[in-house]
Parts: C-alpha cells; structure tokens; sequence
C-alpha cells in the first residue's frame, strides 16, 4: 500500500511538472508574428546570439526573444519537436541525429567550427588520449557533439568506449567533478575547456581542431513551420546573426564583457575561450560539404545509420536566396 502511495505522489509530481513547463512556454507565446523563442547551450559557441541580445539589436528590429536555455543539444531538440522552440543555437550532431528521425527543422546558418577539448585532471597523470583506457570520462550528453568527438578520438587510438567509463553531466557540475577528482576527464564545449585549465585543476590534452580540425560544430536551426510561416523574420535574424559574428570578429575583447555572466564572470578566461573557436555565418557549398563530410564520419560511428540528402538537412530557399554568398 505504501508503494502505491509514493508511486501515486510520484505520478501527480510528474503531472505537475509538466505543467508548469507547459505554463512556462504559453507565457512566451510566439502565436505573435514578432514573438521568436530561441533555444542556446550555455556555451561561447552562441556568443554571437548573445551579443545580438546585448546590443538590443533583435529589440531595435521589432523582435521580441524569449531565450531559453537548455543544458544540451539533445534536450533542445526535443523542445523544438514539441513546437516550444523556433530557433535553435545547437550543435550539429544532435541536429542531424533529429532530423534522421524525422525532427521538421533545418539548417539555416553556421556559427562556429571547433571550440571543444578533452581536459583531464591535473594529477591524473593523463597526459594523451592513450591514457584514457580505463578512466572515468563525463561529456554534455550522449548526443552531444562532444560525445561523438570523444568516440572519434578513443577509436583513432584504439580504444573501445567499452574500455573507459563515459557519463553525461551538466557542463557546471563537470568541472567540479573533475575538481574533486570524481572524474579524470571531461570532453566539453568553452569555457568548460579553458576554466579548468586557467585556474589549475585541469590539463587540455586535445583540443577539437587536434582531434577533426575545422569541423562544423554548433548551427542555427529553424523549425520547418517557422522557416514557411515567418521567412521575412527569419531573414532579419539571420541578418543579426551575420553582423553579430562580424562584431566578434573585429572585437573580441569587447565580445568577452558582453557574454553572459552565468556562464563564467571571469573576462580573462572568456577572451582566452573565444580564441579556441572559429566563429562564422551562413551557408555555402564548401560549409555544407564539410558537413556532409561531418556526417559520413558520425555514420561510421553508428551516431547515425544512413546518410541524409542535403535538401534534408539544409533550407535550400535560404541557400540560393539569401546565404549563397556569406562567408563561412
């Protein structure tokens, strides 16, 4: 009887949550033609989004943005399947993952390649990849693109995932396990890199570019509905996108005092972040090559099963129209 009363308790508990994130996301209505719910990693990979909203520049455009923030790719395409997320700053391997299952949405633009490392501890006597055989390893989630890095870095030095202990965690709660020696290594996204490196508890061992140099990383994503419905939105958000990278290009000091400080309130440590991650706009050929590129290396470590056409992938409207001649 006292099991079927905590199981009950549990049921209602559940209920309850889920309506209050329904509450949450109907007091961001988007049924408004200027409303645009954005979904980001806390991460200096989406600096560009978070300049734009610094600079009040969707604001000074007639949009008003709801961020929402999510702890990692996999949860923020959920979020998109369910309709609560428009746009998404997200890493391109929990989008191709989404959209091989059938998620309505495409790629509208790059936003950065590279910009992730493997840190280990700083006594763990972890010095290369090699030594990862048998440690404890947390990366942002299985369908992070951190975790298929992981994967790609282990198998490039034979070692089997089955040979080293791989958990999911929260980026925050990475760095104080590594910390507090409940891990010996983290694969994670900046500033999660250069953190435990700057204030001593950890050691890069691998950077992203050493490990795939120049991979595509994070990309704005665009629900299927959204991209036919509001396209003249959508083009001034890609605009703002483009100018906001362009700023950062320029004014990377300046970039590192915009940046949220609930991801890290340390300047020095974003300006050395921003350093480690190719920031870019856009979409042409050689991007989308890249990617496709990308993917037959996610195929071949069963992220995926099969290859997806570009007109899946990538908003081929936007392509020809509007992006053809960005830089990436």
């Amino acid at each position: 009887m006292k099991n079927r009363s905590i199981k009950a308790i549990c049921i209602i508990l559940i209920i309850l949550f889920a309506l209050v994130v329904t509450t949450l996301f109907n007091n961001h209505d988007n049924s408004n033609s200027n409303v645009v719910n954005i979904g980001y990693l806390p991460s200096d990979h989406d600096s560009a989004l978070f300049v734009a909203q610094a600079k009040n520049w969707f604001k000074d455009n007639n949009i008003s943005v709801n961020l929402f923030e999510f702890s990692n790719g996999g949860n923020l395409m959920v979020a998109m399947a369910s309709g609560h997320i428009d746009i998404g700053y997200v890493g391109i391997t929990p989008v191709i993952s989404s959209i091989s299952k059938g998620i309505p949405v495409k790629i509208v633009s790059s936003v950065q390649n590279e910009g992730s490392g493997i840190v280990a501890s700083d006594d763990s006597n972890i010095a290369s990849i090699s030594d990862l055989r048998g440690k404890r390893i947390a990366t942002p989630g299985t369908s992070s693109i951190q975790n298929m890095l992981l994967t790609y870095a282990l198998k490039k030095n034979g070692i089997s995932k089955d040979n080293v202990s791989i958990s999911d965690s929260n980026v925050a709660s990475m760095i104080n396990a590594l910390r507090t020696r409940k891990l010996d290594a983290i694969c994670s996204y900046e500033p999660y890199v250069t953190i435990p490196v700057e204030d001593g508890s950890g050691v890069e061992i691998a950077s992203s570019k050493d490990i795939l140099p120049d991979h595509p990383c994070c990309v704005v994503v665009a629900r299927e509905n959204f991209i036919e419905n509001k396209r003249p939105i959508l083009k001034t958000i890609l605009d703002i996108h483009e100018n906001a990278t362009k700023f950062i290009l320029e004014n990377i000091d300046e970039t590192s005092t915009l940046l949220p400080d609930t991801i890290v309130k340390n300047v020095s440590v974003e300006k050395e972040s921003l350093k480690d991650i190719k920031f870019n706009y856009g979409l042409n050929e050689e991007y989308i090559n890249n990617v496709m590129e990308f993917m037959n290396v996610e195929i071949d470590l069963g992220f995926i099963k099969k290859p997806i056409p570009k007109e899946k992938l990538f908003e081929n409207i936007l392509i020809s129209q509007h992006l053809s001649n960005n830089k990436v």
